[in-house]
């Protein structure tokens, strides 16, 4: 009897053993998963397009990324403030995403960028940090230039912005989701594209602008979908220095496109009641697409490009 319970006590202890051991070995897997998760975004240290060695927080909460907010929305980060002009205009096209996202105005005021405490500040264009800001701002927190300058396409911006991010997957499966976009528009509508011309006018203060043809909406109508490049475009384009060119109404008796996109912020502008407007083949015809401000048309990025091929669509199906 004496030896059964001396079995029987082994044997109690024996399973007690097994069962600490079981749990100490899963409390250790699950301590290095929760450690692999942590280090999975660990800080980084990387040169920005000045050649700034920045380090990276290993998951930013509190990013401003004025005028960059379209890329940080599509790898869903959410700024702690958005970019405006005076406290009006703003990205209207992302306001599903970002309405209750405060703003900063786009030439990022020290005293502002302070008052929302950024654990890393997102910087467009090299111009702004020209001047000594890059210093300042640094003082603030992290700052990074971001890929910029005119052979620099959105794809470039948004796989620059997520590797610094660590999401280089999101970003590809943004990019692969957009390639499949184009591709199912052109096979759609290819009898309405192909042998097709179209240009872009931003009518502003009474006065045209036109983008050029590999740059914005340019580069998506033409080197994306496919649509000819009107002659008048073209010579645009030869001497363009940014996105959009100014054009007078007397070279648009010029514009032999097919197709006229006309992104309008002077509804009543005089020139669309001169006989030279009216006059334009793709407006006599009602071939004129008219978009408002609060469409994507004036900017760039994986959403903007996104929505713009959505106008195109609805105009031509």
């Amino acid at each position: 009897m004496k030896s059964y319970r001396k079995l029987l006590t082994l044997g109690t202890a024996l399973a007690a053993t097994v069962l600490l051991a079981a749990c100490q070995t899963n409390g250790s897997k699950t301590a290095a998963s929760s450690t692999s998760d942590s280090q999975a975004k660990q800080e980084l240290v990387k040169k920005d397009h000045l050649g700034h060695e920045v380090t990276i927080p290993g998951q930013p909460k509190r990013i401003i990324g004025s005028y960059l907010e379209d890329y940080l929305v599509a790898l869903d980060e959410k700024p702690v403030a958005q970019w405006t002009v005076g406290g009006g205009s703003l990205q209207n096209y992302l306001q599903d995403k970002l309405k209750d996202v405060p703003t900063i105005n786009y030439d990022l005021p020290y005293e502002k960028v302070l008052e929302y405490e950024p654990d890393l500040l997102l910087i467009g264009d090299d111009s702004a940090v020209e001047g000594g800001k890059y210093e300042e701002y640094s003082k603030i927190a992290p700052t990074y230039v971001v890929k910029n300058g005119a052979d620099v396409t959105w794809q470039d911006k948004l796989k620059d912005i997520a590797s610094i991010l660590q999401k280089d997957d999101k970003a590809t499966e943004v990019l692969k989701t957009y390639d499949s976009l184009v591709e199912d528009t052109k096979s759609q509508l290819q009898d309405k594209i192909k042998g097709k011309s179209v240009a872009v006018l931003w009518v502003t203060n009474n006065s045209a602008f036109m983008v050029a043809d590999n740059r914005s909406s340019g580069d998506l109508l033409y080197n994306q979908l496919g649509f000819s490049v009107p002659n008048l475009t073209k010579e645009i384009s030869a001497s363009a220095t940014s996105d959009w060119s100014a054009v007078s109404l007397e070279k648009l008796a010029q514009l032999d496109a097919d197709y006229l996109i006309l992104v309008n912020s002077d509804t009543g502008a005089a020139m669309f009641n001169d006989q030279i407007w009216q006059n334009i083949p793709a407006v006599k015809n009602g071939h004129l697409w008219e978009f408002s401000p609060e469409h994507s048309w004036l900017y760039n990025g994986p959403i903007a490009y996104t929505k713009m091929i959505e106008d195109v669509s609805a105009k031509l199906k």
